[in-house]
């Protein structure tokens, strides 16, 4: 085997280090924050470690007692579970559809690049028409509504994730079942979907993230515990004239372990994916 140079392998460690550094470092300090006194926080010069752990407030947003901070946190992080979950599901759903057909029909392509050009649009010029639907159907302050909104958003993305993941696909392998006496379906299901099986995970995986993350639409159509999602709770938290930081930084710890677990179990999928969707010579 060709022996790397030295260099180049300290460069790829030290590059490697560097990067992980940059990412992992806010999340750290986000940690830090999250356990630090009030004092700690506000002290000059600044501590970067607490003299004594605190982690009340981890109790605090995970109460569930009723017109606590806790019971609201609680409340939105099931909402943004919720929606998210719905909108990824629906938009995988149509999006399998609909990329297989557009990678096999490429005479319909144009279809989905007037699609995928409604994201230049900003989120701003939707709001009023999504409002007035939302208003006439009665999905306003609606985890259901609120579904329907970021699957507006997800859908395009999904398919054109799927379409790029079924064009890597031969299609011979499809002809050559329904050869065989397969159909459509069953082509799709037992022969398709498989091979594809590490595109739908990255696109559920990316599709989620975004629900997730979305804040705008969730701001603008809903107005209490029944449909607000995580990322206007947190707001909320920052709303006050007196912020407490340390709660807000908790907060972002606790909404950030739903989509690191998410994604941990799609890596396993990836892989899964990866090794099932082979086939026999």
């Amino acid at each position: 085997m060709e022996r790397q140079n030295p260099l180049f392998s300290a460069f790829i460690y030290v590059s490697a280090l560097l990067l992980a550094a940059v990412i992992l470092a806010p999340i750290l300090w986000l940690f830090i924050m999250s356990i630090s006194p009030a004092a700690d926080l506000a002290a000059k010069p600044l501590r970067w470690w607490p003299q004594a752990a605190d982690f009340s407030r981890y109790a605090v947003l995970l109460s569930t007692l009723e017109n606590s901070a806790g019971a609201a946190f609680t409340s939105s992080l099931r909402n943004s579970i919720e929606v998210a979950g719905m909108a990824t599901i629906a938009a995988i759903a149509l999006a399998i559809p609909a990329g297989w057909a557009v990678s096999r029909t490429p005479s319909v392509g144009w279809s989905l690049s007037m699609v995928i050009a409604t994201y230049m649009l900003p989120p701003v010029a939707l709001a009023v028409p999504l409002y007035m639907g939302l208003s006439h159907l009665g999905m306003l302050n609606n985890v259901f509504g609120l579904a329907l909104v970021y699957l507006t958003i997800l859908a395009p993305f999904t398919t054109w994730l799927m379409k790029s993941g079924f064009d890597s696909i031969p299609r011979e392998i499809e002809s050559a079942a329904m050869i065989d006496g397969a159909g459509l379906f069953q082509t799709l299901r037992i022969i398709t979907l498989p091979l594809a099986a590490p595109v739908v995970a990255t696109s559920s995986l990316f599709a989620f993230l975004l629900g997730w993350d979305e804040f705008f639409y969730a701001l603008l159509f809903t107005s209490d515990q029944r449909a607000k999602t995580l990322t206007v709770a947190i707001a909320d938290l920052a709303g006050g004239r007196v912020s407490d930081y340390g709660l807000i930084a908790t907060a972002g710890v606790l909404a950030a372990l739903p989509p690191v677990l998410i994604g941990l179990v799609m890596q396993r999928a990836l892989i899964s994916g990866l090794t099932s969707g082979g086939v026999k010579g």
